[in-house]
C-alpha cells in the first residue's frame, strides 16, 4: 500500500505545477535558495540541547533550525508526501551525521571492518499509516547513499520497534511526550545490531528530545555502541551549545 501511494504521489508531481516546498514562489520542487539553506552553504550542523533536557539524551546535531523554509520542506515531505524532497533532506541529515562522527568516532571507513549504523526513530504506527510512508526511514536511506559516496561505510538499520501503542507526539508537551514514550521502544539485538559497530540515531526533527532519549535507551539496552543522534532540524527551544 505504501508503495502504491508513493507511486501516485510521484506521478502527480510530474503533471501538477510545481512550486518550491520551502518558499512557495518558484516553479521547482525546491528552489536554489531554499536548497542552499537546507543542505548547502546555509546548513551548518550544530549541537542542540532541549530545555528541559530528558535523561539519557545523547549528543544531538541538527543541520538547520526548524523554522522557515526548512520547516516547510520537512512538513511537505512528511505530511504531504512530497517524496522527491527526500534527497535534499537526506543530504542535510548526512551533514549532521558527519558532525556526530567528527565529535565521537571515525572508525566507519572502508577496510576497517566497522560499518556505521543509522538507526531511524520510528513514528507511531497510526501516524505512518495515515501518511502512507515512513518519512524518517526514507530520509535515512537518502543520507546513507550520500555518505557512501563520501567514502563512509554505512547502512540503515530500522531495528527499533514499539512494544506498546503510543500516541502521535504532535501537540504533546515535553512531559506528556516523555510519558507517552517511556519504555515504549525496544531494539533487536544480535545480527540486527552488531556489537562494536558505531550507531547514530536519526530523526527528522528534535523538539523536546523525548523520542531520541527513549530510542537511545533502547539501543544502549541492546548493547549498541551509540555515538549520538543526528537530525535535519532542531527547534529554537533547543539552541544550546555544549561546553
Amino acid at each position: 500500500m505504501e508503495t502504491l501511494r508513493g507511486l501516485w504521489r510521484e506521478l502527480g508531481g510530474l503533471v501538477l505545477p510545481a512550486v518550491c516546498a520551502g518558499c512557495g514562489t518558484a516553479r521547482a520542487v525546491l528552489c536554489g535558495g531554499c536548497r542552499a539553506l537546507l543542505c548547502g552553504a546555509g546548513a551548518v550542523p550544530r549541537p542542540v540541547r532541549p530545555v528541559p533536557e530528558p535523561a539519557g539524551l545523547p549528543v544531538v546535531y541538527a543541520a538547520v533550525e526548524y523554522a522557515g523554509p526548512p520547516r516547510a520542506v520537512l512538513l511537505a515531505h512528511k505530511e504531504r508526501g512530497a517524496l522527491s524532497l527526500a534527497a535534499p533532506l537526506g543530504r542535510a541529515l548526512a551533514l549532521s551525521v558527519g558532525a556526530v562522527r567528527a565529535d565521537g568516532d571515525r572508525t566507519a571507513r572502508p577496510g576497517t571492518g566497522r560499518v556505521l549504523a543509522l538507526v531511524p526513530v520510528p513514528s507511531a504506527r497510526a501516524a505512518t499509516a495515515r501518511r502512507g510512508h515512513d518519512p524518517v526511514r526514507r530520509i535515512a536511506l537518502a543520507a546513507a547513499a550520500r555518505l557512501r559516496r563520501e567514502g563512509c561505510a554505512v547502512r540503515v538499520l530500522p531495528v527499533l520497534r514499539q512494544t506498546r501503542a503510543v500516541a502521535d507526539q504532535a501537540g504533546l508537551g515535553a512531559g506528556a511526550r516523555r510519558a507517552n514514550l517511556a519504555g515504549a521502544l525496544t531494539a533487536e539485538g544480535g545480527r540486527a545490531l552488531p556489537a562494536g559497530d558505531p550507531v547514530v540515531l536519526v530523526d527528522d526533527v528534535v523538539t523536546t528530545g523525548a523520542s531520541l532519549a527513549e530510542a537511545a535507551r533502547a539501543v544502549r539496552a541492546a548493547g549498541g555502541r551509540l555515538l549520538g543522534a543526528a537530525v535535519v532540524a532542531g527547534t529554537r527551544s533547543a539552541p544550546g551549545e555544549r561546553g
